[in-house]
């Protein structure tokens, strides 16, 4: 795959193409993800979670409205609307954005309690959204880089936030996965759910369209 190849499998402009396309081919050549199906349907896995190569951070500004179906019986409806983006913002607060973190990722995968802060310090970072103090641990011994210290380097080092996603998608079982073309199960193995499927979807079949598969 050529940097013009990437740019119009991952259906992004130039500029990103060329930002991205060195990182991205290492780090699938580092973890094995080399057959054109393989990386079709990282592409559109990955595509999805960093909004076209442009996010390395998840956000929470959510609207009120929005909070409740995003994360379920993990915040309540009083919470949400406490917390949630309230009318004549432009975008929640980062101390806020902080506290839903803190709540809704709250004793998983290795993070602490809400008064923890866990749920914001370890939020999703790098091209997958790595997510939660377990993963980030795991991640950072993969890739010889402390983590569980410098979260942040997910989310300012382009080579480690390539290495990251791929390491994630190696580490678990998506290789196969996509040989399967189940696209329901890749996502929730990358997601945990079904969030954004119909542009997961989409995204995959340009990247199948433009690396022949």
């Amino acid at each position: 795959m050529d940097k013009q190849t990437f740019q119009k499998a991952a259906d992004i402009s130039v500029e990103l193409a060329d930002r991205w396309y060195p990182p991205v081919s290492a780090a699938l050549f580092e973890f094995g993800i080399l057959a054109p199906h393989r990386v079709a349907a990282w592409i559109g896995q990955v595509g999805h979670e960093s909004k076209g190569f442009t996010t390395l951070v998840e956000s929470f500004d959510y609207s009120v409205e929005a909070l409740v179906p995003q994360f379920g019986k993990r915040i309540t409806p009083a919470i949400a609307a406490q917390l949630g983006r309230q009318p004549g913002e432009r975008m929640v607060p980062l101390e806020r954005q902080a506290r839903i973190a803190a709540i809704v990722y709250a004793s998983r995968y290795g993070n602490g309690e809400a008064a923890s802060g866990d749920g914001w310090r370890y939020r999703g970072r790098s091209l997958k959204q790595v997510t939660f103090r377990a993963n980030y641990e795991a991640c950072g011994h993969a890739l010889g880089v402390d983590l569980i210290a410098q979260p942040d380097l997910l989310a300012t080092d382009d080579t480690l936030a390539a290495r990251a996603a791929a390491w994630f998608w190696y580490a678990n079982g998506c290789n196969q996965l996509a040989d399967l073309g189940d696209i329901e199960q890749l996502t929730r193995r990358i997601n945990g759910g079904l969030n954004g499927l119909v542009d997961r979807r989409r995204r995959w079949g340009i990247a199948k369209q433009y690396l022949n598969v």
